[in-house]
């Protein structure tokens, strides 16, 4: 009954065709030339083949032979695929970086570091997706994700997180509003006035929310939306105040009034990261970017006194 073939074997024996003699085939395995015979003498006596011929000292490749061969040739070549498949995972990886942001970041904060970033890594391909911070989350574990910047640490031991322009809210107003008269806005101040909302869900809301509980006071929300650009942008067309981080006003500079609001209520953007990212010397090199756009940003953040 055939024995099973060991790989030693296979690959003597396709060495043996590929490089014509017996010897020659030996110094490339880097093995003696008996040994080589052995390996080629016990693979036809396990698979109960002839593969040579024996004429005049030399092996001759016979019809079985050939047959075996060029399996195993096929087989060796899917083997080279796989290899190059896996090549070029890995050179995908090393030049992608897959970037998850928030709304309220994903205009001249994440262009800015993006620049910053290509700048001295060119040739990386960037894929930046601007969505909420619990996706951002679930992507980050689930590493369809390098780096995410959300509105709130995440729980988990697997991800790094560090703050990212921490700012206390300011109360923007369209610039016509009667409360412009004042410099600083208090939570007495908003009660009973048209109020813009983020989604009840979210972490802004909810910090906000718990401010408005605590001094017993009731804004009249006249508008929920999901995104700080579209807040804004209500805000400066005369529809409601609201509370937000001074750089999600970003181009609206002008078009509403901006003023501080007390008690500060501080939210700290988060710069989140895995903490064995497959992508770690392109991560550390964009997150160095993130913090000099964010420090820049933060620089020219007006302080919220006038419009």
């Amino acid at each position: 009954m055939a024995r099973r073939l060991n790989l030693r074997q296979v690959e003597a024996f396709k060495a043996v065709i590929e490089y014509g003699t017996v010897s020659r085939a030996a110094e490339m395995m880097n093995i003696s030339q008996p040994a080589m015979s052995k390996l080629i003498a016990h693979l036809e006596e396990d698979t109960a083949l002839q593969l040579f011929d024996r004429v005049k000292g030399r092996l001759v490749l016979t019809r079985r032979g050939m047959r075996l061969y060029e399996e195993i040739d096929r087989i060796f070549a899917g083997v080279r695929q796989v290899e190059n498949a896996v090549e070029a995972i890995r050179r995908d990886e090393q030049s992608r970086l897959l970037i998850g942001v928030m709304p309220a970041l994903s205009g001249a904060f994440i262009r800015e570091a993006t620049t910053r970033f290509l700048a001295r890594q060119p040739g990386v391909l960037c894929s930046v997706q601007s969505r909420s911070s619990q996706w951002i989350a679930d992507g980050l574990v689930t590493r369809k994700l390098d780096v995410g910047f959300t509105v709130a640490p995440i729980d988990n031991p697997y991800i790094v997180s560090e703050p990212l322009m921490a700012h206390p809210l300011v109360c923007i107003l369209p610039l016509d509003h009667p409360l412009t008269e004042k410099s600083v806005i208090t939570p007495q101040d908003l009660d009973g006035t048209a109020f813009i909302s983020f989604d009840p869900e979210s972490f802004t809301s909810r910090r906000i929310g718990q401010v408005f509980d605590a001094h017993g006071v009731a804004p009249e929300i006249v508008m929920v939306v999901s995104i700080s650009p579209t807040l804004c942008e209500f805000v400066a067309a005369g529809i409601g105040v609201s509370l937000v981080h001074p750089s999600a006003v970003g181009g609206l500079r002008g078009k509403v009034a901006i003023r501080a609001f007390e008690p500060a209520v501080q939210l700290d953007f988060q710069l989140c990261r895995i903490r064995d990212s497959r992508n770690a010397r392109l991560v550390d090199a964009f997150l160095d970017g993130a913090r000099e756009a964010a420090a820049e940003i933060s620089r020219t953040i007006l302080t919220p006194s006038g419009a």
